[in-house]
């Protein structure tokens, strides 16, 4: 039975990524074409595109992990640290697109801090405004996997006996927990550097816009009918590929010179100022998702809302009613038949499979995903399977997949192996005891790991437009296309559709996880 686990698990989770081998190979003929390369050089729109890439990045890396520190440094351990993480997985909910567009509304240079303050903001040509975004963003990615690698009780008595040394609060935390949390954060952190390199979406809404980003750039490139562009586009992805090797050298070298044991920092009120610096940050950032969902809102009912005014004439409901639903119900069903999906797939891989084989499954994470998605869409031309349901879901599951994984593999480490040995005397075979031991034990993991799931699907974007071929709009890339146009309205109302939609999920999972936990108190 183990052989057929491991045969099923392997299947399964070949079935969904060894078709990206073959179609990143079909990239390779016009990579190594030098007239490819020539025409990529003289085009004139890629260094000042490639220095924007480059600006948004360290922007977005640095910043994420700036902000996860202090937070940290500020809130653990302790009541403060385990009430911001209840907050964690709502704010996780928020897409970055949905993210992007209230930004956006609050932010850009009619928006509505620039009519409260009056002020005049000079052009963005360098990507600032979406590397700030991106870091906001990621920031809250890197605090919710910062949360599982964080040994808990060891650490707390770690810090305790750090301060009984004479250590102060901030030094204390310099010494004993940014070292040894920084190494656990590096394959988060090459994951947040090639989502920014790679993001086509957010920055198509946030980023400058002639030239756009590089990513943009390859993006625009692709998608040309004529094949000597769309094999520029290949080759800047690649490019793409040589800038995540190069930053995460760069970062390796970085960490190499830095001794956080040469700060010298003592005394209660270094203690206190870190606490303040971490609550007050950890509450900005909640604020400022709560305000751009609030942004959204207002504009989906907005109705004359010229610059300078500081709210709309009058509010409405003809936004709602003209509203395009059909992006929402596609985008609904993707991710419910992709988060379903990828439940037994890492189960089965779980189950069946190596623990040390689980980086193959993480690498859609660590790797651009504008190539990935090109690869992808050059196999399915090749099949003749774009725009249709299976190709869709297909490529969601790309990246559903190692989130859920990632998801489950914590709980599923933990499960008791006693338990099993005790089902295994009374003659269980794997299978049940899969069924009938681990999974009972997993419900509130695999309702997270669900809703994670859902919300990954609804917000992919690339994904949906090559494999979709055209042919299937969701909120996602409905809000994207309307964020160029002149309906500002209803660019907002795709915005909080699809902000809507994963918080839904995320609170009617935590109701069943709950009702679960009341039936089953003990057992999960």
């Amino acid at each position: 039975m183990s052989r057929s686990f491991a045969l099923a698990g392997w299947l399964a989770a070949g079935l969904v990524f060894i078709p990206v081998l073959p179609g990143l190979a079909l990239m390779i003929p016009p990579l190594l074409s030098g007239e490819t390369w020539l025409a990529l050089w003289q085009d004139s729109q890629w260094p000042e595109a490639l220095l924007a890439t480059l600006v948004s990045t360290l922007i977005s890396a640095g910043g994420a992990l700036l902000l996860t520190l202090i937070i940290i440094c500020g809130l653990f351990p302790g009541e403060r640290w385990q009430r911001y993480l209840r907050r964690l997985p709502l704010l996780l909910a928020l897409p970055h697109v949905a993210f992007a567009s209230g930004f956006f509304f609050l932010f850009s240079d009619s928006g509505w801090l620039a009519r409260l303050l009056n002020l005049s903001l000079p052009p963005d040509n360098y990507g600032v405004a979406l590397g700030i975004m991106l870091a906001l963003k990621e920031a809250w990615f890197l605090l919710w996997f910062s949360a599982a690698q964080l040994p808990g009780e060891r650490l707390s008595q770690q810090l305790t006996l750090a301060r009984t040394l004479g250590y102060g609060g901030l030094q204390s935390r310099l010494f004993v927990l940014v070292p040894q949390l920084l190494p656990r954060l590096g394959w988060a952190l090459v994951a947040v550097v090639a989502y920014s390199l790679s993001v086509v979406d957010a920055a198509l809404i946030l980023g400058p816009g002639n030239p756009p980003t590089f990513a943009v750039l390859a993006w625009q490139w692709l998608t040309d009918s004529d094949i000597s562009r769309q094999h520029m586009g290949l080759a800047a992805s690649g490019v793409l590929l040589l800038m995540l090797g190069g930053i995460v050298i760069g970062g390796r070298v970085t960490w190499k010179l830095i001794e956080p044991r040469s700060i010298k920092f003592s005394g209660k009120r270094h203690q206190l100022s870190i606490i303040f610096m971490g609550e007050g940050i950890s509450r900005a950032l909640s604020l400022l998702a709560l305000a751009a969902i609030l942004m959204l809102a207002i504009w989906s009912f907005a109705e004359g809302w010229f610059y300078p005014a500081l709210l709309p004439e009058n509010f409405t409901l003809s936004g709602w009613r003209q509203a395009e639903l059909a992006p929402l119900w596609t985008g609904l069903i993707a991710g419910l038949i992709s988060a379903f999906l990828a439940l037994p797939i890492v189960l089965l891989w779980l189950q069946g499979c190596p623990r040390r084989y689980d980086g193959w499954l993480f690498l859609p994470l660590l790797l651009p995903a504008l190539p990935l998605a090109a690869g992808q869409y050059q196999l399915l031309l090749r099949l003749e399977l774009e725009g249709t349901w299976l190709a869709l879901i297909w490529s969601h599951l790309l990246w559903v997949v190692p989130y859920t994984l990632l998801i489950l593999k914590p709980a599923w480490q933990q499960i008791d192996p006693r338990l099993v040995l005790t089902a295994q005397t009374f003659g269980w075979s794997s299978g049940k005891i899969l069924c009938f031991t681990k999974v009972p034990l997993l419900v509130r993991p695999l309702l997270a790991a669900m809703a994670v799931g859902f919300s990954v699907s609804i917000a992919q974007y690339l994904p949906t437009l090559y494999a979709g071929a055209g042919r299937f709009t969701t909120v996602t890339t409905e809000a994207v296309a309307l964020s160029s146009g002149g309906d500002p309205p209803q660019f907002a109302l795709q915005a909080l559709l699809q902000t809507l939609l994963p918080m839904g999920m995320f609170i009617i999972t935590t109701w069943l996880s709950r009702l679960a936990g009341a039936y089953r108190k003990g057992l999960c």
